[in-house]
Formats: structure tokens, C-alpha cells, sequence
């Protein structure tokens, strides 16, 4: 994890809390700055009591002291958060330079707006390979998008063969059921649309949660509860669309088993698609493993399962 203390400019505005406006602001051109937005107050230990933003400050008549004028809930973070967090909180609250501090709220310097954007640059590009199921051969290597065939190939070809195997579990679990599809072959015309319909909805989950588990500041019990939510909804609309012009075009019995299916795997598809990243970041590995082929497997196998078992039940 590269954290917000790695990317701290001491290059800042720093003022005490009895600093008047007036000497503030003729300190300014007396050193080059990396950050101009803001001056941050510290007090007599180095603690970070808040900031002054410039505008406030060129603002405040020259008299007023820094006590008086600064924002003692400008944010912050700490030194040993996750860098993508640092942009993610400078982004929220429309910061251009983010204070950092130690474990006891000692200020440690900032982080400038351009250092930031590149932050967020950075970990896009990350999240894009992660979706497309590449793991980073170390902590400190990124993989560009530019990268030759060859070395693209050798990355995402592991997690395809992983893939390969659970189609042919995937083909074993329909072998199951081969004389339910022989008495009622309707039954197996919308077998893509289950497995698409339920790696969609898993799809859109994980690329939620690469992202969000390390930019939320929800636990992972609210982050799943509103997760499985947006399944419910999610698959019970996709549900109430199909039954009518199933019942419609085949029977009755057979749209009930298309919408329960739909509903159910829905659900099923985003508890994967949030649990198995989230679980791979705290077993320490990649999560593009749970945002490629391998949440796709579980996903269509359970599917599967799942529709045949309603079909029976329906039979």
C-alpha cells in the first residue's frame, strides 16, 4: 500500500496561532511554495490546530490572528492512509492541498493539488487493470496499459485457464439435469440469459467494490447490506420484466422459474461480486482475482444451479 505520507511537500504556509493576517501574508513571498491555497496553523508541539484558506486570509483585515481565522475542521488525514484515500477526501471536500499528520495529530506537511491529481491518474489505471484481471507481480510494480502482448498475455492468461476449468463445471452441472432438458427442451433456451443477466449485475458489484473498498468510509456490513438491496431491486425489476412475455410466448409455469431464477441470482451476483474482492485485499492478494474470471465462474455456476433448481420445482 503506498501511503500519504510518500507524497508530503514541507514546501507549505505555516503560521502559530497568535500570527497576525498582516504577517502572514507578507511572509508568503519570503520562501516557494508547493502549496498557495491555504495556510495551515500549528501550535506549540508541531499539532495541526486547522487551516486558513488564502482567500480568508487575504480577506481578514491585517489585525486578526490566525486563531481567529482558522478552520479547525479543515480536513485531514494520516500519514499512513492509503494514497488513493488522500485524493479521494481531498477530492470530497474540493481541497487543492491535503494536510497530513501523524498519530498525534503532528503536522507532517501536505500534499499539492498536482501530486493528487496524478494520485488519482495512478489508481484509475490500476482499477482498469484489475477489472481486466491483471495481479502486479510486486507491491511496487504497476503495469501500464501500454504494456507489449507478450507480458499482457502472461498476466491474464492464469486466470483464463482458471476460467476454461469452471466452464467445464459449468458444462458437468448442466450434463445434471440432461433429462429435464430432454422433457422440456424450452427450459434450456434461457439458460444465456440467466448466466448473462447474473454476470452483468456481479459485474457492475465488482467494479463498485475494487474501487470502493478502499474509498468508502462504510464498513463492509453497510457496504453488503446496501449491496444486497440494489440486488433485490435490481433483480426483481429484471424479474417483473421477463415473466409477461415468457408466459406469453411459452407457458406460465416455465416464465415463474425465468423470473425466480432472475430474481435470485441478482442477489446471489452481488454478494460475490462485493464479498470475494474484499476477501482477496485481506488475505493480502490481488482483488482483480474476484473482479475477473473467477467471481465470473462462481457466478455462472451458482446461476445454474439455481435456475435448474426452480425449473424442477416447477416440472
Amino acid at each position: 500500500m503506498e501511503t500519504a505520507r510518500r507524497h508530503v511537500t514541507r514546501r507549505v504556509a505555516v503560521a502559530a496561532p497568535h500570527d497576525l493576517a498582516g504577517t502572514i501574508i507578507a511572509r508568503l513571498g519570503e520562501h516557494p511554495l508547493d502549496v498557495v491555497d491555504a495556510v495551515f496553523v500549528v501550535d506549540d508541539d508541531r499539532r495541526l490546530v486547522g487551516a486558513i484558506r488564502l482567500t480568508e486570509l487575504l480577506r481578514a483585515p491585517p489585525a486578526r490572528t490566525a486563531v481567529e481565522l482558522v478552520d479547525t475542521h479543515y480536513p485531514r488525514i494520516g500519514a499512513r492512509r492509503d494514497q488513493e484515500q488522500a485524493a479521494a477526501l481531498a477530492l470530497d471536500h474540493g481541497l487543492a492541498a491535503l494536510p497530513v499528520v501523524d498519530d498525534d495529530q503532528r503536522f507532517l506537511g501536505a500534499i499539492p493539488a498536482a501530486v493528487l491529481l496524478r494520485v488519482l491518474r495512478r489508481e484509475h489505471v490500476e482499477d482498469l487493470h484489475r477489472m481486466a484481471g491483471i495481479q502486479r507481480e510486486a507491491a511496487h510494480t504497476r503495469i501500464e496499459l501500454d504494456d507489449p502482448p507478450t507480458r499482457q498475455a502472461r498476466h491474464r492468461l492464469p486466470w483464463l485457464v482458471v476460467g476454461l476449468a469452471g466452464a467445464l463445471v459449468a458444462a458437468l452441472v448442466v450434463s445434471r439435469f440432461e433429462r429435464l432438458l430432454e422433457e422440456r427442451v424450452a427450459i434450456a433456451f434461457f439458460v444465456p440469459a440467466i448466466v448473462y443477466l447474473a454476470d452483468a449485475i456481479g459485474t457492475q458489484t465488482e467494479a463498485i467494490a475494487v474501487r470502493g473498498l478502499s474509498l468508502s468510509r462504510l464498513g463492509l456490513r453497510q457496504l453488503l447490506l446496501d449491496e444486497l438491496g440494489t440486488g433485490i431491486l435490481l433483480g426483481g425489476a429484471l424479474a417483473a420484466l421477463a415473466v409477461p412475455p415468457v408466459a406469453l410466448l411459452f407457458e406460465p409455469r416455465l416464465a415463474i422459474a425465468v423470473g425466480a431464477a432472475i430474481a435470485v441470482a441478482g442477489v446471489v451476483a452481488t454478494t460475490i461480486g462485493l464479498l470475494l474482492p474484499w476477501a482477496l485485499a485481506r488475505a493480502g492478494s490481488d482483488p482483480a482475482l474476484g473482479s475477473g474470471p473467477v467471481a465470473t465462474v462462481i457466478q455462472d455456476v451458482l446461476s445454474l444451479l439455481i435456475y435448474f433448481a426452480m425449473a424442477t420445482w416447477i416440472a
